[in-house]
């Protein structure tokens, strides 16, 4: 006989700080509670560094010492707490996910018919004149009923009684345990009340109840589905294959994988762009909304970046290589989603607690309220009846609901904001941040640089120094380009290092590049740095004819409202820049930032956030530069551009895609109504136990009712934390985006 043996280790990959990572599909997870299991039954294990479990997807991600740990080891202890592990794959994840809630609503539908059927034999049995009904037809009645309860509970129990019997099976105890325990009960009750001609049987209730907890269960399986689509959108957008360029000349196309930097792809028209890279050869446009958020196309020429993921408009272009498969926006993006869904919160720590603890308090309590009602001389049976309704009301499912839901809603609107988190209670310090601090290179401004004055496309000089500009990839050459809508190259174009580029036209010189480097004064530079302080020159030399053009940092579109609305919303800001003092003055003077530094070195950036620290402040730190990563590090919580370098998104706590500042004010307003709502289900669920309780220890409770009333629980919380789709904070000022 032939065993089927699984090698675990082909699905390792190495983590760049030398530990091993695997990703995992995991059977079995139904609640918050399942996941702390998970993650605290790994941890025991030597070696393992992180284990982070995704409620949403039912991915497992582990980050463990492999000289400490096998893949086999970490599979065969996911057994032993009652969990099935498989290779990770989107596609067969989405399928599961599919089947499970396909597989809920019929169970569901079965359950809804049956419960109809069994009330329309109850309101026989009891409508109209009570003496009518014989004891026989009674009897009939509630045989019928039992016949259809007992198949509709075991075909539509099985979502629960598999989870149930795996976490016993595992020497645990999740939520589906009391809810299977208190479902077999009443089934149970119902049955024997039948057998002994009782006047009442519970068969009805025992049925709806099962109805209710799958309208439950259903509502939160559908509500992650829909937050599991935008990972699933975006993984889409990621290319299979990619038509690279040999150096024979001759197009082949190679899966995605066997790309490397350096090579050179070509994009047909209406093809999705494999690769980060630069355009080398052709002009076209790109819908570039998946970095930019914007869906207006952007045109492309040579030496643009282009980026993996976007679309290719009506030209084909020749693309080189910059981040191979793995290394593009795209992927960065799909890492800091899948880190989003995985992070946990202080809250969610703390209901993770709360729900571990309540297993145990649930079986006590009903336990408890048995023996004391049948002490009481109640009977047996109705003890029964009391328990079984406290055993339903008290499942934590609202409080395992409570935090979860509102991350998962929080996040995709996030999302749609075109932010990202890299932190898992980013959430919780956005919503704290009283000051906030920008840098102005590339975070106030755009990266690209623009002249402060229009450049006449009929001036000679300037045409032709923009053909020159073709031959560089220096940034102000690249603004040249654009500005001047250059496209034919010069020949015989030479390049002085650290100076600029020249050649002759007409046997006149033409230069481009330093002011020195094109003959520029003294008081040439100081005459037009005087009319535009701070901005960078660049040279243009044709014979005797010598321009100095000033080019400056754009602000971001919306700078200017982004950093009034959050003034008006009581935030302190300050500007802290390396870049020069003229440069940050003109900044913070065109959007009335009061306090700035220029010439800021990464030492003077983390003393003011000291400084500001010391002061009581809370400090939300928003940069994108290389000598910005230790001040986004050591700030209370911080922000970045996704476009910045990769030091410092990896020190930011979420980071935004869009060209726009919008997803900063957006980042605190989303954080702001997430916190309110994560406060406001943990009350819901304190309120309800507090209430629900003690009136079902009391006798007062059905477990028809008490099914209904958890159901409403988990309802609430979740309908509290969707609010978050069409809120929005009442202390934002106007709608930015």
């Amino acid at each position: 006989m032939t065993v089927h043996m699984r090698d675990w280790d082909a699905f390792i990959t190495p983590a760049e700080d030398g530990s091993s990572h695997m990703d995992l599909a995991v059977e079995g997870i139904t609640c918050a509670a399942c996941m702390g299991e998970i993650e605290r039954g790994l941890s025991r294990l030597p070696g393992i560094r992180n284990a982070r479990v995704n409620l949403t997807s039912h991915r497992l991600a582990v980050d463990w010492d492999q000289t400490a740990t096998g893949a086999d080891d970490i599979v065969d202890e996911l057994d032993r707490l009652g969990y099935k592990a498989h290779p990770f794959d989107p596609a067969s994840a989405r399928e599961t996910q599919d089947k499970t809630g396909k597989q809920l609503l019929r169970a569901m539908a079965v359950s809804g018919f049956a419960s109809m059927n069994i009330m329309l034999l109850s309101v026989s049995v009891w409508s109209g004149n009570a003496t009518d009904i014989t004891p026989i037809t009674r009897d009939l009645f509630h045989w019928v009923s039992a016949l259809i309860a007992l198949p509709t509970v075991v075909y539509a129990g099985r979502p629960f009684a598999y989870s149930a019997f795996r976490a016993i099976r595992a020497g645990r105890l999740n939520m589906d345990v009391p809810i299977t325990i208190g479902v077999s009960l009443a089934v149970a009750l119902s049955v024997v009340q039948t057998l002994q001609h009782h006047p009442h049987a519970y068969s009805e209730s025992a049925v709806m109840l099962l109805f209710f907890l799958l309208v439950g269960r259903y509502l939160d399986h559908s509500m992650r589905g829909k937050t599991r689509s935008l990972a699933e959108n975006i993984a889409a957008l990621k290319a299979e294959v990619a038509a690279r360029i040999g150096e024979d000349g001759l197009v082949r196309e190679v899966p995605l994988s066997k790309i490397v930097t350096g090579d050179l792809v070509l994009v047909a028209a209406g093809d999705r762009v494999p690769v980060d890279g630069l355009v080398e050869d052709g002009q076209s446009e790109i819908d570039q909304s998946l970095v930019t958020g914007e869906s207006v196309l952007l045109p492309v020429r040579a030496g643009e970046q282009v980026y993996a993921g976007t679309v290719n408009g009506d030209g084909p272009l020749k693309v080189r290589v910059s981040a191979e498969s793995g290394a593009t926006l795209l992927d960065e993006v799909n890492r800091l989603l899948e880190t989003a869904a995985q992070a946990k919160s202080l809250y969610v720590r703390i209901a993770d607690r709360a729900a571990q603890m309540y297993a145990p308090l649930v079986h006590t309590a009903a336990a408890v309220t048995f023996i004391g009602w049948t002490l009481l001389g109640l009977g047996w049976q109705p003890s029964l009846v009391i328990a079984i309704s406290v055993l339903i009301i008290t499942c934590p499912c609202a409080l395992g609901l409570a935090v979860p839901a509102v991350q998962v809603v929080a996040s995709g609107q996030l999302f749609r904001s075109g932010i990202l988190l890299n932190a898992g209670d980013a959430i919780e310090r956005f919503s704290d941040a009283d000051t906030i601090v920008f840098d102005k290179t590339g975070t106030l401004t755009s990266a690209e640089a623009a002249f402060c004055t229009e450049l006449s496309l009929k001036d000679p000089t300037l045409v032709l120094a923009g053909r020159l500009a073709l031959s560089s990839r220096h940034p102000l050459s690249q603004a040249m380009v654009k500005a001047t809508n250059a496209l034919v190259p010069l020949d015989g174009v030479t390049e002085v290092s650290g100076s600029g580029i020249e050649t002759s036209v007409d046997g006149k010189v033409l230069r481009l590049g330093s002011a020195s480097f094109c003959g520029a004064s003294c008081e040439q530079r100081e005459e037009v740095l005087a009319r535009y302080p701070g901005a960078s020159l660049l040279g243009v030399r044709y014979g005797d004819d010598i321009r100095l053009l000033p080019l400056r940092q754009q602000l971001r579109p919306d700078a200017q409202r982004v950093i009034s609305t959050l003034k008006s919303l009581g935030y302190d800001l300050e500007i802290l820049s390396g870049d020069q003092v003229g440069a940050v003055t003109a900044v913070a003077d065109e959007l009335g930032v009061a306090t700035w530094k220029g010439e800021a070195k990464p030492a003077d950036k983390i003393a003011r956030l000291q400084e500001l620290k010391d002061q009581g402040r809370k400090v939300l730190m928003v940069g994108d530069g290389l000598n910005d990563a230790p001040a986004l590090a050591g700030a209370y919580v911080s922000l970045s551009p996704v476009t910045a370098v990769h030091l410092s998104q990896a020190a930011a706590d979420a980071v935004f895609l869009s060209d726009n500042l919008a997803p900063v004010a957006d980042a605190l307003d989303i954080s702001i109504r997430a916190r309110r709502a994560i406060e406001q289900n943990l009350w819901i669920s304190a309120i309800y136990n507090v209430i629900s309780v003690p009136i079902a220890v009391a006798g007062f409770v059905t477990p028809l009712v008490a099914a209904v009333a958890m159901s409403l629980s988990s309802v609430a919380v979740t309908a509290n934390a969707l609010r978050l789709r069409w809120g929005k904070a009442s202390n934002s000022a106007i709608n930015i985006g």
